[in-house]
């Protein structure tokens, strides 16, 4: 039997294989939204053990694991990292047909060079003992490994308080991976953080956007879980003095005071040439419980089902309106959504190369092979696909760089199809650029 993970994986087509060994696979990697550790980074960690490397912090493993009947102290819990490699070993036979099937065997391929045995109860001890002796042995290190991988951008997503010193670190030891900081400012948008009366805070705001912009920064990122019509100044100041007073306002001043951030820090945004990241539709910690034992990115969120059309397109006005409407790419969780939002980035367009307003790829639950050409079909009907930034990790481990070769693969498949059918012109070297653009170059051109 010919190996799982081999040349032509996912490629049924020999237009889909000239398009990606052509013009997919020599692309660097672009990986504009992750959630790596940038000091990990800076000071190339070296990692013991692949427990370490691959499921600490992978709450899609962990989620994944506890659903087959795993314990919990061979995932989060005490148990050594033998152990919880053996666990994760015993899962995978279990997960066909789930993303992290192919995922794994990917990385297992990539990063360690193993793709003549599956990962199973039999070949664990094997596999351990083959990916230790790669991470243990020089110039495998984590910036060693993004290296090897073909990344060449890293954004990170980082607090604005953060000094961003590893960011800094590492832009001058390297010339040829960068690591730039993304601004997440969710703690303030959630009021955690009201140390500061309201005009202080916000001044501190403005004065940590400009750190951020001149250390590299040229991405913000928001997590919002619905729309609502936002407050007026004078509304947000009182909600905000109301907590920073011990006082609880209701929900719905939380949500309004929240809105009127979000629209002041657009306006930072926009300023500073930024491109702002919406992620919209996450039902966070659902599971009581789970979330008083583990705490919040543990793998017990979810989708939520909320309706947002008409709001978020008053949230784009307002800006537009104001002439202070940002770059922003627009992620939903919601496969309900992916239409409706490929839609109305149409409505906010006004001649920027690559657009105001784009549908960015698959995230999260909707990144496998369904959720993937759902949204590049919803891309292609109701957009411009060959305008598309291109994929990123979302990850909190290094061995995640592979999920840009699956979507690479994804999209060569798709339009290999197209291809053979006729529904595309008999034209490679055309569609072949376009799959460059998807690949990298649009993400390269827009962020700089």
């Amino acid at each position: 039997m010919k190996p799982f993970i081999n040349d032509d994986f996912l490629l049924d087509t020999q237009e889909a294989r000239t398009l990606y060994h052509t013009y997919a696979e020599p692309c660097p990697v672009i990986d504009y939204h992750c959630h790596l550790d940038p000091e990990e980074i800076a000071s190339n960690r070296p990692f013991e053990n692949i427990t370490q490397a691959w499921l600490g912090g992978d709450h899609y493993k962990w989620r994944a694991m506890r659903t087959v009947g795993v314990p919990e102290c061979l995932i989060t819990g005490d148990a050594d990292d033998h152990a919880k490699f053996l666990a994760w070993a015993e899962t995978l036979p279990k997960l066909l047909r789930n993303p992290l099937y192919h995922w794994s065997h990917l990385e297992l391929a990539r990063v360690f060079g193993i793709n003549d045995v599956l990962l199973e109860p039999k070949t664990a001890e094997m596999v351990w003992q083959r990916a230790n002796a790669v991470l243990t042995s020089p110039g495998n290190g984590a910036r060693d490994i993004l290296m090897r991988l073909g990344v060449r951008l890293v954004c990170t997503t980082d607090d604005p308080d953060d000094t961003l010193a590893a960011h800094r670190a590492q832009n001058v030891r390297d010339e040829v991976l960068k690591m730039r900081p993304t601004w997440r400012p969710g703690r303030h948008l959630a009021l955690c953080d009201t140390s500061l009366p309201f005009d202080k805070m916000l001044e501190h705001l403005r004065e940590r956007h400009n750190y951020f912009h001149e250390a590299g920064c040229r991405l913000s990122d928001y997590s919002v879980e619905s729309f609502v019509p936002p407050a007026d100044e004078a509304q947000a100041c009182a909600t905000y003095e109301a907590v920073r007073a011990g006082k609880e306002p209701g929900g719905a001043s939380r949500a309004a005071f929240a809105a009127w951030l979000l629209l002041f820090l657009a306006k930072l945004d926009a300023a500073s040439g930024w491109v702002r990241q919406l992620h919209i539709g996450a039902l966070r910690n659902p599971n009581v419980r789970m979330f008083n034992a583990l705490g919040p990115d543990t793998g017990f969120d979810a989708i939520a089902d909320f309706s947002y059309a008409a709001p978020l397109a008053s949230h784009l006005s307002m800006l537009a309106e104001a002439n202070a409407l940002p770059r922003t790419i627009l992620y939903n969780l919601n496969p309900k959504d992916t239409q409706m939002l490929a839609v109305l980035c149409g409505s906010f367009q006004d001649g920027t190369p690559g657009g105001r307003v784009t549908l960015g790829p698959a995230w999260w639950f909707l990144d496998q092979i369904n959720g993937i050409e759902d949204n590049l079909n919803a891309i292609s009907m109701l957009g411009c696909l060959s305008q598309f930034p291109g994929m990123l990790t979302d990850s909190r481990s290094v061995l995640s760089v592979p999920r840009h070769e699956y979507f690479r693969r994804i999209v060569c498949r798709m339009l290999g199809h197209d291809l053979r059918e006729g529904i595309l012109p008999d034209d490679l070297p055309a569609v072949g650029a376009m799959v460059q653009a998807i690949s990298c170059g649009n993400a390269q051109a827009l962020f700089k």
